[in-house]
C-alpha cells in the first residue's frame, strides 16, 4: 500500500497547534479539497470535498490522542484510505507537523503535492488563527 508523508515547521506552540487541528471544523482551512467537516458524535465525522471536479461526501472516523498530539483518521470504502498527523514541539513557540497518508488510489505525485500544500497552508492559517485569538484575548497585542 503506498504511503505518502510530509513534515513541516509551524511557528505556533505545539499545544495551540494541536488544539486547532483536533477540531474537525478546521480541517477545510488547510486541506485543499475539503469543503466541510463536522463531528457527528463519538469518533465519527461528516466530510465533504471537491475531488477532481466532483462533489463527494461521506462519513469518516477521527481519533484524537492529546497525550501524543496525534490525530488518526480514515474512511471506509475503496482505496483503504487512512492517515495520521503528529505535532511535536521542536522549541518553545515552534512545532513540527507530520502528515502521513495511506491509500490504494492512483495519483502518487498529486497526493504528495497535496500533502505538501496542506502543511504549507496549515502553517499560514494556524499562525493567523492563533494571532487572531491572541488579539481577541489581549494576549501579546497592545
Amino acid at each position: 500500500m503506498p504511503t505518502y508523508d510530509h513534515t513541516g515547521t509551524v511557528d505556533v506552540p505545539a499545544a495551540d497547534l494541536f488544539g486547532y487541528l483536533a477540531e474537525p471544523g478546521n480541517l477545510p482551512d488547510f486541506l485543499p479539497a475539503m469543503t466541510e467537516a463536522h463531528r457527528e458524535g463519538g469518533g465519527q465525522v461528516h466530510v465533504e470535498a471537491e475531488v477532481r471536479g466532483e462533489h463527494v461526501e461521506g462519513e469518516a472516523w477521527l481519533k484524537v490522542d492529546e497525550a501524543t498530539r496525534t490525530l488518526s483518521w480514515g474512511a471506509p470504502g475503496d482505496g483503504d484510505y487512512h492517515g495520521d498527523l503528529r505535532v511535536t514541539e521542536t522549541e518553545p513557540g515552534t512545532s513540527e507537523v507530520t502528515i502521513r497518508l495511506h491509500t490504494e488510489r492512483a495519483g502518487g505525485e498529486e497526493i504528495q503535492r497535496a500533502l505538501e500544500e496542506a502543511v504549507a497552508t496549515l502553517s499560514q492559517r494556524a499562525a493567523a488563527e492563533t494571532d487572531r485569538e491572541a488579539a481577541e484575548h489581549q494576549e501579546g497585542w497592545s
